[in-house]
């Protein structure tokens, strides 16, 4: 699978945006797709995914309330919306797909497929 993500940007503290990744049309049902993030010198970190099978999602704690994982197999694509914006958002997003357990969803040896990253830039 082949995925291309969109939608980052430069917004302030309290604002919200929405990503975007756009998979290969034919495969896009076959993987949990999932969003991570990453920041100059540190690992990337799991943000949101959402499974293949019956649309369950899971967040890291850090996100709960504020990120909504969504998908939209008609358009093999997935979503980030992200409201209440923070500083410490800031990151590359990093979108990806696996077709491995769900169980392992937070890691990302279990990705198949990566995104190119859009930057997202939240200023106090």
């Amino acid at each position: 699978v082949q995925l291309q993500a969109s939608g980052g940007g430069l917004v302030q503290a309290g604002g919200s945006l929405r990503l975007s990744c756009s998979a290969s049309r034919r495969t896009f049902n076959l993987y949990t797709m999932a969003w991570f993030r990453q920041t100059p010198g540190k690992e990337r970190e799991f943000v949101a995914a959402i499974s293949r099978s019956d649309g369950s999602s899971d967040y890291a704690d850090s996100v709960k309330g504020r990120f909504t994982i969504l998908r939209d197999s008609a358009k093999s694509t997935v979503y980030l919306k992200i409201d209440s914006l923070k500083p410490e958002d800031t990151a590359v997003y990093y979108c990806a797909a696996s077709a491995g357990a769900w169980s392992a969803r937070g890691r990302t040896s279990n990705y198949d497929a990566w995104g190119q990253g859009t930057q997202v830039t939240v200023s106090s």
